[in-house]
């Protein structure tokens, strides 16, 4: 199993709908490759981590990369992993209201509040990565 982390930019700021849009059709085609992970995003900023089979983890972000949605992808981590660090996260967002998305399936609160349960020490880089963009997004 793989997991890798990358940073990019949008090519312009999405609005809520297409930010509900998007999560609407990426993570049932995500469940389908067996990929878990956690995307971030604020402003136009997105950290993502995907993982799951080597194969799918690096066709999806071959597909990242030539997106011209994303700007400046740049990969941070990649990681081998024996176990799903973010087994249960598909998707973080910041710019939606806890209203528009209590309901949807996937939805953290990440970004509004500090981590509180330890993932241990193989998910340390990947965590601590999200945490930064977090404290560090505009």
């Amino acid at each position: 199993m793989l997991s890798i982390t990358y940073v990019s930019t949008a090519d312009r700021t999405l609005s809520r709908p297409e930010l509900l849009s998007m999560l609407s059709a990426i993570r049932p085609r995500n469940e389908e490759l067996g990929l878990t992970g956690m995307l971030l995003y604020r402003g136009g900023n997105i950290i993502q981590t995907l993982e799951g089979p080597d194969e799918a983890v690096d066709t999806t972000y071959s597909k990242i990369e030539r997106d011209p949605r994303h700007r400046g992808v740049l990969l941070l981590l990649r990681d081998p992993v024996e176990q799903r660090l973010f087994p249960d996260w598909s998707m973080g967002f910041h710019e939606v209201s806890v209203a528009d998305v209590a309901g949807v399936e996937g939805y953290t609160e990440f970004l509004r509040r500090p981590a509180t349960a330890s993932l241990g020490d193989q998910a340390a880089p990947a965590y601590r990565l999200l945490e930064l963009f977090r404290e560090n997004m505009r």
